[in-house]
């Protein structure tokens, strides 16, 4: 059985989330034995490092570059001269020349519940890709119970289709105990003393205006003098965003290397993610295996994320954004609570059984007529 997978992803220069899924998955998956006729062909747009295939076997990889609409172009020309039995998509969409049994992973539907938070050229993409995937594949994956319940609602896709598979979290994140390597990440973006961390996309959907009004509503009001450090690559922001990255205190670090980010996440006293919507909400896992304390959102997925060991605010009141800082920052025998709660939870999200999981599905469609 030969398993096409869409490898674009995973060679991203700048990996977030989904590159970062559809990498760990593939290198996962590689190193899984599935039945002895089983060979996965990866198509890559740009060559692999060594890194992500490593020794293994197997597998083909066929590395086709392309400059414009690599997907529907030269990967459909590809499938349709060397068709797999199965095409997995993980984290882009499916060729227009696709296999009849071909799976995809769909990571939010976000766009619908916060359409005013995505620049207007990318929904009407958004939309009609994400309505093809969901109509074409044969099965679809799901990063959480909140993504499902999202495609069976809004779309109306039967639940027979959809399978719910969490990611894992990578192995590189662990708690940093060197204080020198802590110090040396922070003097490098400028953050002094103790902080409070934001780790993603500076976009408007992660709630960035709400969680710095918060934030200087406590240095004003209560004299917080931890920083406010924002760490990822800056998006599409609206205008009223500028207002509040110039308050001081607020620290903008731009891409964080992930290497680097375990250092930053241990240092910190608590990560913050409030955002409006997620599909799943990694830097949460990554920082709880890091055992720094976690608050999130109770909306969207991040309640399936973080369980009993994160303090949930309304990402909408600024105020319970604050209180929920408040508590955690003064509070140290809450933040242990939180640490021992985090650590525990986050080694139940493994990328081996997500992998295992995925497999499985591609076997299944696979002996399907």
């Amino acid at each position: 059985m030969r398993i096409g997978i869409d490898a674009s992803r995973a060679v991203a220069q700048f990996p977030t989330g989904t590159e970062n899924y559809s990498r760990q998955l593939i290198s996962r998956l590689l190193a899984l034995k599935g039945e002895d006729t089983t060979q996965f062909v990866l198509y890559f747009n740009a060559p692999p490092t060594p890194h992500l295939l490593g020794t293994r076997d197997g597998y083909q990889a066929r590395v086709i570059p392309f400059p414009r609409l690599w997907t529907h172009l030269r990967l459909s020309w590809e499938i349709a001269l060397h068709p797999p039995d199965i095409l997995f998509v993980p984290a882009h969409v499916l060729p227009i020349i696709h296999p009849l049994r071909s799976v995809v992973t769909i990571h939010d539907l976000g766009y619908l519940h916060h359409p005013h938070a995505y620049h207007p050229t990318q929904r009407p993409y958004l939309t009609i890709s994400t309505l093809y995937n969901a109509r074409v594949a044969r099965h679809i994956i799901a990063d959480s119970e909140s993504t499902r319940g999202d495609v069976m609602r809004r779309i109306g896709v039967s639940p027979t289709k959809i399978t719910v598979v969490y990611p894992g979290v990578d192995e590189e994140f662990q708690s940093v105990t060197n204080q020198d390597a802590i110090s040396q990440v922070k003097a490098k973006y400028g953050i002094e003393g103790e902080y409070l961390l934001y780790v993603g996309t500076l976009h408007p959907r992660k709630n960035l205006e709400r969680l710095l009004e918060a934030y200087i509503k406590l240095r004003r009001e209560n004299n917080l003098g931890l920083q406010m450090v924002l760490a990822g690559k800056v998006g599409w922001l609206p205008p009223s965003l500028g207002r509040w990255l110039g308050e001081k205190g607020v620290v903008v670090t731009g891409f964080i290397p992930r290497k680097e980010l375990p250092a930053l996440m241990s240092g910190a006293v608590v990560l913050i993610m409030p955002s409006l919507f997620e599909g799943f909400g990694f830097p949460a896992l990554e920082a709880m295996a890091c055992g720094t304390p976690v608050i999130a959102s109770r909306v969207g997925s991040l309640p399936e994320v973080v369980g009993e060991a994160g303090v949930l605010v309304d990402p909408l009141m600024v105020e319970n954004i604050a209180q929920g800082i408040a508590r955690v920052v003064r509070d140290e025998n809450l933040r242990a609570y939180m640490r021992e709660k985090g650590l525990a939870r986050a080694r139940t999200f493994t990328w081996e059984r997500a992998a295992r999981l995925v497999l499985s599905i591609l076997l299944k469609v696979g002996k399907e007529a």
